[in-house]
Order: structure tokens, then sequence, then C-alpha cells
């Protein structure tokens, strides 16, 4: 009776065994080839790429900033391209205005409803959540030197511009800790539109189009196209970009390809972004510190050409230093209303080549 119930053990060991290598075979074979490939990001490469504030605050910084903070951070480094009330000038449309304390109250704004007849959609009548602008802020103003605003910079700015809205008082200190408050008095909180189509996983696109992927049609239909006289009407726009990110400026000195692009301009486009300046290349630092955004070489942008500047200042026994000093600490009136930020982020290295290469020419 014994030995019967061992080898009965035994068999049922041995089955057991047989299935799980059956299993075992089956889980591999159903395993795809590359399943081992790769690996999990880890936490700290996931908060690298994590960067943006949510609407509900996560991945807001710990801190805080005055109204009276920010409307000295907008003074010195977002007036010459806002206007000092957020009115704007010639340079970027209005962040405040056209909302009311009626708009704040009920989250709708109502110059945005059909039939209104106010002549311009300002930021603050857009924008839904205050997230938006604290993040827009902090990752890219201001446009000369984005990301250089400190955490308390970036609170005490939009503090100001929710001030000049009337969303908030003018000795309010925005901060983590009450932004949600303020999110309550967004004069278009309401107005986002929730569209549930977009939200259904089996719903179907509003748009159908088939790939050609092999012996594909060469046709090319070129619907629009600037005429010749404004091509080139505010400088070369490849000259133009700002550092960050590929270069897709085409030039405007030249008259428009009368032929496809293809991986001729892609290839152009990365070397030209990843290109570093060559130590004094005056046209190289131009771009690398944002200059060309407002400044054409034969053509006035926001500000005048740089052949206007350096014909401006032939004459000028001191001309390298002026030319320094302007670039480093900025100034208005000398080419109209429309004032040059100060640009402290440029080496005073670069600022000679600069002013050098101006005093040349600019050519």
């Amino acid at each position: 009776m014994k030995n019967k119930f061992q080898k009965t053990l035994q068999v049922l060991a041995l089955m057991a065994v047989l299935a799980g290598f059956g299993s075992g075979l089956a889980h591999a074979q159903a395993q795809k080839p590359w399943h081992d490939i790769g690996r999990e990001a880890k936490p700290a490469e996931i908060k690298a790429w994590d960067i943006d504030v949510r609407p509900d605050f996560k991945g807001l910084p710990k801190g805080s900033g005055s109204v009276s903070l920010g409307e000295q951070v907008w003074e010195a480094q977002c007036a010459s391209c806002h206007g000092v009330f957020g009115e704007s000038n010639e340079v970027f449309t209005p962040i405040v205005g056209g909302t009311t304390k009626e708009d704040i109250q009920r989250g709708r704004v109502k110059n945005l409803e059909e039939g209104s007849t106010y002549p311009q959609r300002t930021t603050m009548m857009k924008v839904a959540t205050v997230s938006t602008l604290w993040d827009y802020i902090n990752r890219a103003m201001p446009w000369n030197a984005p990301k250089s605003l400190k955490v308390e910079e970036v609170y005490g700015v939009l503090a100001y511009i929710l001030h000049l809205a009337d969303v908030v008082p003018g000795d309010f200190v925005l901060s983590d800790q009450n932004i949600a408050e303020v999110q309550k008095r967004m004069p278009n909180r309401n107005g986002m539109v929730f569209y549930e189509p977009l939200w259904r996983v089996d719903g179907k696109g509003d748009v159908q189009n088939v790939a050609c992927m092999k012996d594909c049609p060469v046709e090319v239909s070129i619907r629009s196209s600037l005429p010749e006289f404004a091509r080139d009407a505010h400088g070369n726009i490849r000259e133009q970009n700002r550092i960050i990110g590929p270069v897709r400026g085409a030039d405007t000195t030249k008259p428009p390809p009368s032929e496809p692009l293809t991986q001729r301009i892609t290839v152009e486009a990365v070397v030209v972004a990843q290109a570093s300046p060559a130590a004094n290349d005056p046209k190289a630092l131009l771009n690398t510190n944002s200059c060309t955004a407002c400044h054409g070489i034969n053509h006035k942008i926001v500000g005048p050409g740089f052949n206007d500047i350096a014909a401006k200042n032939k004459d000028r026994a001191n001309a390298v230093a002026y030319l320094i000093d302007k670039i480093k600490n900025g100034g208005s009136g000398v080419y109209g209303a429309i004032p040059m930020p100060a640009q402290p982020q440029v080496s005073d290295a670069d600022a000679k080549a600069i002013a050098d290469w101006i005093v040349a020419g600019a050519k």
C-alpha cells in the first residue's frame, strides 16, 4: 500500500512538472521578440520631462510673489514688448483688456460671444486656467532670455497681470497656497467647451486620408503664396529664429523654390540648429542671442535694421563703446518710442564682437 501511494505521488509530481514546462513554453512562444528591449524610465528621467504645470496645479513649485514685485520685473523685462499696463504696443497684442467684473463673477467673457464688437481678443479674455499663464511665463519669458526668471518673479509677474485685469487687489501676494482660489475668479474659467466625441476611444476621426507609401504620384499644388514685394518685407525669416528648437525659417532673400522640398531642407535645418557660433562670428552671435528676433540686417522688424544702426553711428567717435552700452543696458528714444530692452545675458566679448561688426558696416 505504501509503495502504491509513493508511486502515485511521483506520477502527480511528474505531471505538475510537465504542465509547468508546457505553460512556460506557451508563454515563451506568446512573447514578442522585443519584450526584453528597453527598461522602465527612472523617476529622475520622468521628472526631467514632466515640466509642465497642470490645471489642478500639479507641478507648480512652492513659492510666492507680490503684485509690487511683479510690477518691478514687468517694467524691467516685459513692458518693452507688452506695454506698461499690458495694453501692448507695436510688438504684441494686448494681454489685459476686454474683461469686466461681471465676467469674473460668471466665468464667461461676454466680449467673446457672437455679436460682440470688441476690436481685439486679449490674453485675459481667452485663457481659462491661471496655471496656463504661470507655466508659459515660467518657460518662455522673457523673450530674449526664456527660463531666466526666478520662481518668486514668475509668481509676481502673474500677480501683476491678474491685478491689471482686476482679478486680485494691488496688495495681493500670489502663492502656491492661494492660486486655486484665484482660479475661481478667472474671467473665462467656464469658457472652455467639453467636446465629448474627441474623448471617445471608439470614435471616428473628422478627417480621413490614406497615406501613400510606395510609387506615390508627385503632385505639387501651391494654393497660396506671398507676392514678391512682400516676401522679404520684414527681413530674412531664416535670421529671425530663436535658438530653441529646429530652424524652420525660409531664406526670404532668395526666390521661393519652384520644386518640392525634400530631405535637403530637413538635414540643412538640423545642421544649422546644432551648429554653435564660431568665436567672434557676429552673425552667429546675433542668432544665438535672439537679436534677429527684433532686428533684420537690412530691414526694420521691431527695431531698426543693423545697416541703419551702422549708418547712424558711422561718424561717432566712440561708436563701439556706445553700441556695447546699448546692447548691454538697452535704451529708448533713438529710433522711436519702442524701447530696446537690456540684454545682460550677452557677454562683454560677444557684445564687442557685435558692436565691431556694426561699426564696420554690418555686412
